[in-house]
């Protein structure tokens, strides 16, 4: 968990350095799921929520709800949702794109006045790949790639969960953890668009994984 890595985690393909964590309990609502899979996901929620101290509540005063999960089987479903596009500027665009890319996912974030995240809204296309991986899985990994504002580039080439070999239980990779951890230290801010942010937080999460190191 060198500088340099934390770095590329935050930075844009625009090349634009950002870094954002909640600074407001989580208040979440899931559409378009059965009642089994409530419990698991929010169940993983909550698990990965406390990697940040962060508690879950029913409303927020502001939004009501400020992490909004959207399971469909066809993007075109999220064109019929009540008041959706004024969440999502321009969301009949954004739903073709999604579809012509074949995409299975997507997150947009939305910001308080001092750039900490104040709304997120996960929208996932329940395709034969999403279909593969069980409810808890899939909510350990949308959670922790909605934790922080990561760089859009940032689990292309590894995801950023773990399934143990005893149990197989799905669980946020160590230093993943460390990093979500350090990112929730009080004392750093809520945001952040200097690259030297980075160190900071990667002097921390080296800390938290020697701390696992030396208790393994």
């Amino acid at each position: 968990m060198t500088p340099e890595k934390v770095e590329s985690l935050f930075t844009r393909s625009d090349g634009s350095f950002q870094f954002a964590r909640w600074a407001r309990p989580l208040a979440p609502v899931v559409f378009g799921t059965d009642d089994a899979s409530i419990g698991a996901l929010k169940g993983a929620i909550r698990d990965v929520a406390a990697l940040g101290d962060l508690r879950l509540v029913d409303t927020d005063p502001e939004l009501g709800a400020n992490l909004l999960i959207f399971f469909v089987s066809d993007w075109s479903e999220l064109d019929g949702v009540a008041h959706l596009d004024r969440l999502v500027p321009d969301l009949s665009q954004l739903l073709d794109r999604l579809t012509q890319a074949g995409a299975n996912q997507y997150r947009s974030f939305r910001f308080d006045a001092d750039g900490a995240i104040r709304l997120c809204l996960i929208f996932l296309r329940y395709d034969a790949d999403l279909a593969a991986v069980s409810a808890r899985t899939l909510a350990v990994a949308q959670m922790a790639q909605s934790m922080l504002l990561w760089s859009d580039t940032a689990f292309r080439a590894e995801s950023p969960v773990a399934v143990l070999a005893k149990g197989g239980e799905a669980i946020v990779r160590p230093e993943v953890a460390a990093l979500i951890r350090a990112a929730y230290d009080p004392v750093l801010p809520a945001a952040s668009r200097t690259p030297a942010h980075a160190h900071r937080l990667a002097a921390r999460a080296r800390l938290l994984l020697g701390d696992l190191a030396d208790d393994a």
